[in-house]
C-alpha cells in the first residue's frame, strides 16, 4: 500500500490532463491530485492507474475514467457537509473523491463481491463513509433522504423516480441516461414536483443493474 513520490508524479501529470480538457473545479482537482488511484488497481495494473481511461476490476465492472469522475464531481458542486447519496460504490474511487471534497457520502453497491471488498479497503485507506449499503441502488436510500446531491455511476435506461424524490430542494441528480451510449443529465430539484433539466454530452458507463446480487 505504498504512494510513491513516482505516483503523486503521475497524479500530477494525470491533474493536467484533465485540466486541459476542461475541468475548472479546484477542489475536485486537488481531490484527484491527492487520492492514491492506483491502490484501487490490482497491483500488476499499476501503470494503467494515471492514464485517463476506465478500467475493468472485479465483478464485471470497472473503475471510472478519471475525467468521468471529475466532471461529475464537479456539476454535482459538492460543498463541505454536504449530504450525498452515490449509487454505484464500485472501486470507491469516486466516493474517495466526494468524501476529500468534505461530502458526508452513503453509498450503495449491488455487487456483494464488489461490496465486501471496497467496504474493507476504504476505510483501510483512510476513506471513510457514513454508510456504504449493499442494496438495489434504483431504490435510493428513503430512510437518510432527503439528500443534497445524488450521484450515480452507472448508466441507467431511465431516471429512477426514488432518486428524484430524495433530492432536498435545490438538490442535485447527475446521472448517465441511455442503453448503449449515455448522456450525462443533470436535474435539479426547483419545487415538490418541478426539476430543471441539462444536458453534458456523451458518455459511457456499465450498466445500472436492478436488484442485488
Amino acid at each position: 500500500m505504498k504512494d510513491t513520490f513516482k505516483h503523486q508524479g503521475m497524479r500530477q501529470q494525470l491533474v493536467e490532463t484533465l485540466v486541459n480538457k476542461g475541468i475548472k473545479d479546484e477542489a475536485v482537482l486537488r481531490a484527484i491530485g491527492k487520492i492514491p488511484r492506483h491502490l484501487f488497481m490490482d497491483s500488476g495494473f499499476i501503470d494503467h492507474a494515471y492514464v485517463d481511461k476506465a478500467f475493468p476490476i472485479a465483478a464485471d465492472q470497472t473503475i471510472s475514467q478519471p475525467y468521468t469522475v471529475a466532471f461529475q464531481s464537479e456539476i454535482l458542486q459538492v460543498k463541505p457537509d454536504d449530504k450525498v447519496l452515490e449509487i454505484g460504490t464500485g472501486s470507491g474511487y469516486q466516493c474517495a473523491v466526494l468524501i476529500e471534497l468534505g461530502a458526508k457520502v452513503y453509498s450503495i453497491e449491488r455487487q456483494q463481491e464488489l461490496f465486501k471488498k471496497t467496504s474493507k479497503f476504504l476505510p483501510k485507506i483512510g476513506y471513510r463513509a457514513k454508510k456504504l449499503i449493499f442494496g438495489d441502488g434504483y431504490k435510493g436510500l428513503p430512510e437518510e433522504a432527503p439528500f443534497d446531491s445524488i450521484i450515480v455511476t452507472a448508466g441507467a435506461p431511465f431516471v429512477p423516480k426514488p432518486l428524484l424524490g430524495q433530492l432536498k430542494v435545490d438538490g442535485r441528480l447527475v446521472i448517465p441516461v441511455g442503453e448503449d451510449v449515455q448522456v450525462m443529465t443533470l436535474f435539479i430539484r426547483k419545487g415538490l414536483k418541478e426539476f430543471e433539466k441539462h444536458e453534458f454530452g456523451e458518455f459511457r458507463f456499465v450498466p445500472l443493474l436492478e436488484d442485488k446480487n
